[in-house]
């Protein structure tokens, strides 16, 4: 089993030996760890934390352990218990708290938790303060409370309705129009707050949900990474029921996929893709995705006359550029949309609701909406290497090789050809080089990653 610390926060398996998988006590030092670093950032009398989870099996416990340990601080804790991502993003702004902490393994099966680590305006913490957090978990010298002025727990199951509210007040949100459409959408809630959040948000809008793996258990019904390979039920749903459209999430509710009306899987690359389109046509600007997202929302960005940045993987990164680059909006190919008008997090209620108004707008079926966008396909591979090989330098012999190519280097090497690219990134845990190609075709992505095995093997 395993346990990981990384700038993305802390993920483990549950169970087995401290240090080696996401134990109690390891629980318990990485949320000391972050109470100390929340009191290092301001000089104050009273702390408070926004807390809360999805439903994995073992998220109680892990909730209760970090509760526990930041009142144990003299740290206040908002408890929002079973909750979103973006929920606990929104709420820690709306709380005036001084950070937050998801408890979720995100796409990870049931066996898989994680902290996850919020600044005090809701949003990831960046490479230097995660660094800082891990620090002080290592330091091993934590101070906690005397008994006067221990923390204190407050429960507020009001946040679902309150993100909902905030997603409803977006001007590119038409909630009228979205009811007048009567559409009649699957939600694959994969058995997490999924399957809480995403109905309430349907109901609002006037949309009529079909349930499927709705029940917050934890128990989840397939690997709960919204792939087309996992989402056969909802496929199987869509049909049967004569949905307009599905749609799956992942436990944490940060990630989206559609699903349309035949069945078939629109393409999570492609949900930020639409989503995009909706909002530079009301407000034209730029946008922000990771390099191993599609090529087609720098298609749909240009067409809007914006400009389109392509930023190293990972949130923290896509957001860290979207600011830069005043982008109106921006996220990840695996269906993370981030709207700063909302906040600078992946939320999939705000996809949902930007999508439903883009449908009610178009009044077209999500198969031939599908049709509208620059079609790519995508192959990803890996190629296993020596550990004894130097995969900087195998990845410097393949920038000097394509020098005269349009190259970008932020995190790996990234070749951008003139109707297909190649990103190939160095595993942090692993002798392999992840392989991410795009291309007109499958046969062509195929293709062009079995080439970029063949050269790295070559250099190595």
């Amino acid at each position: 089993m395993t346990l990981i610390k990384s700038i993305s926060g802390i993920r483990g398996t549950i169970g087995g030996n401290v240090s080696e998988n996401l134990t109690p006590i390891d629980v318990v030092k990485f949320a000391a760890a972050y109470g100390m670093w929340v009191k290092e950032q301001r000089e104050k009398t009273n702390y408070r934390v926004v807390v809360g989870r999805d439903a994995r099996m073992s998220g109680e416990m892990i909730q209760n352990l970090v509760m526990n340990t930041l009142i144990g601080m003299g740290i206040d804790v908002i408890n929002l218990g079973l909750s979103t991502t973006p929920t606990v993003e929104i709420a820690v702004p709306m709380e005036h708290a001084d950070g937050g902490i998801i408890l979720t393994a995100s796409h990870n099966p049931k066996q898989w938790n994680a902290l996850k680590l919020l600044d005090n305006n809701g949003e990831f913490l960046n490479a230097t303060f995660s660094q800082r957090v891990l620090d002080l978990a290592s330091s091993e010298e934590v101070t906690f409370a005397s008994v006067d002025d221990l923390g204190k727990i407050t429960n507020n199951q009001a946040y679902f309705d309150l993100h909902i509210d905030e997603v409803l007040k977006l001007d590119y949100v038409d909630a009228s129009a979205i009811a007048s459409c009567r559409f009649k959408v699957v939600v694959d809630g994969v058995n997490s707050t999924g399957g809480i959040a995403v109905p309430l948000l349907l109901e609002r809008l006037g949309v009529e949900p079909i349930l499927l793996h709705c029940h917050p258990d934890g128990n989840f019904a397939h690997n709960p990474e919204p792939l087309k390979a996992h989402l056969t039920d909802l496929s199987e749903k869509v049909k049967q029921t004569g949905a307009d459209f599905g749609i799956a999430v992942d436990p944490d509710v940060d990630r989206l996929a559609f699903m349309d009306e035949t069945g078939t899987l629109f393409g999570e690359e492609y949900t930020l893709v639409a989503c995009s389109d909706f909002v530079l046509s009301r407000n034209p600007g730029n946008t922000v995705s990771n390099l191993s997202s599609t090529r087609a929302l720098r298609d749909v960005t240009e067409q809007h006359g914006g400009a389109y940045t392509a930023s190293a993987v990972g949130e923290v990164n896509v957001v860290s550029a979207m600011k830069a680059n005043k982008a109106v909006i921006g996220g990840e190919g695996n269906g993370g949309i981030i709207l700063p008008e909302a906040h600078f997090g992946r939320d999939a209620l705000v996809g949902i609701a930007l999508f439903l108004s883009l449908l009610a707008e178009k009044q077209m079926p999500v198969s031939a909406l599908k049709r509208t966008y620059p079609l790519y396909f995508m192959s990803k591979k890996k190629v296993d290497l020596d550990p004894t090989i130097n995969v900087e330098n195998v990845l410097k012999s393949i920038e000097t090789q394509y020098q005269n190519e349009q190259l970008t280097t932020v995190d790996g090497v990234k070749i951008d050809f003139s109707k297909s690219w190649v990103h190939l990134r160095k595993s942090n845990t692993e002798p392999i080089i992840r392989i991410y190609t795009e291309a007109p075709s499958q046969q062509e992505a195929d293709a062009l990653a079995d080439r970029f095995i063949l050269e790295l093997k070559a250099l190595s």
